[in-house]
């Protein structure tokens, strides 16, 4: 087993933390709306954390393939890539039947607004040096 690199547990955090804040968020529309029960929070759950699963096993699929050369990367990308997707399929499937649909089905798409927000939050400024 290798060892997670500090890049790919700080994204991860990063992640985890922006799917919390859009999962509360959630929560909060649902008893707004009056229709929040304990499927909706454990709906929310399951899929939340499989998409945070997913997006760590990804950064340890790439971790791992930066020290192959390129045909056996790709390799190793392709079925990690079929492998995680299908790992979500299965969890919020799980959501969808057990649980709230709305709520297992919405948190597929937090990981990307996480990702869509990170340069708000990236403390690193870009220097182009020559």
């Amino acid at each position: 087993m290798i060892k997670a690199d500090k890049t790919v547990i700080k994204e991860t955090k990063f992640i985890a933390i922006i799917v919390l804040l859009l999962s509360v968020l959630m929560q909060a529309v649902f008893l707004i709306i009056r229709r929040w029960d304990l499927s909706v929070l454990f709906g929310n759950l399951i899929s939340a954390i499989v998409m945070v699963g997913n997006f760590f096993f990804m950064g340890i699929t790439i971790q791992k393939a930066l020290t192959k050369d390129e045909e056996d990367a790709r390799k190793m990308m392709k079925s990690s890539q079929s492998l995680r997707n299908f790992g979500v399929f299965v969890g919020v499937c799980l959501g969808v039947i057990f649980f709230n649909p709305i709520a297992a089905v919405v948190p597929v798409v937090f990981p990307r607004i996480a990702i869509a927000l990170r340069p708000m939050f990236n403390k690193e400024k870009d220097v182009i040096k020559e």
